[in-house]
């Protein structure tokens, strides 16, 4: 057993599971199996523990956490201190890490809804840096088309 769990590095940055659940449901749409945002939450946080049981994509998230740490601290190699706080259009490293999480998590799905959640930046989403927005922003989308996709097949299951 790892000795840390990506959940408690996330949450000692205050990334905790119901900052990004909550995040999630504010793009939330009833959908055959996750009719009420009750069910959808449940749904959400049990694909969310599946996805964050993987060693992949928590150094995945990783990474997004120690690029997000040097960009604070200005020692981005090549990258201009503004560039990354203004998260310029120059910068595409935090939207390949994001969308590399999306479709490790969801595959296509993942990467549509990871566009929505990238570009609304719903609850924590706008509260953080350039790098760890677009990987939550993955993780989220991933997360979610995994839970519309597996409810709308087995919608009764879960009643």
């Amino acid at each position: 057993m790892a000795s840390r769990d990506i959940r408690d590095v996330l949450k000692s940055r205050g990334i905790t599971e119901e900052k990004i659940i909550s995040a999630a449901m504010e793009l939330y749409f009833p959908h055959p199996g996750v009719e009420t945002q009750e069910r959808a939450e449940a749904e959400f946080r049990r694909e969310m523990d599946l996805a964050l049981s993987d060693p992949n994509l928590a150094l995945l998230i990783y990474a997004a956490i120690l690029l997000e740490g040097e960009g604070e601290r200005h020692n981005l190699p090549n990258l201009n201190p503004s560039d990354y706080e203004n998260d310029l259009s120059c910068l595409i490293a935090d939207e390949v890490l994001g969308l590399s999480i999306a479709k490790y998590v969801g595959g296509y799905k993942g990467l549509f809804d990871y566009v929505r959640y990238d570009k609304a930046k719903p609850g924590i989403l706008s509260q953080l840096g350039p790098f760890l927005d677009d990987a939550l922003a993955g993780l989220i989308g991933g997360v979610s088309a995994n839970m519309y996709t597996r409810a709308a097949a087995d919608p009764g299951s879960r009643n």
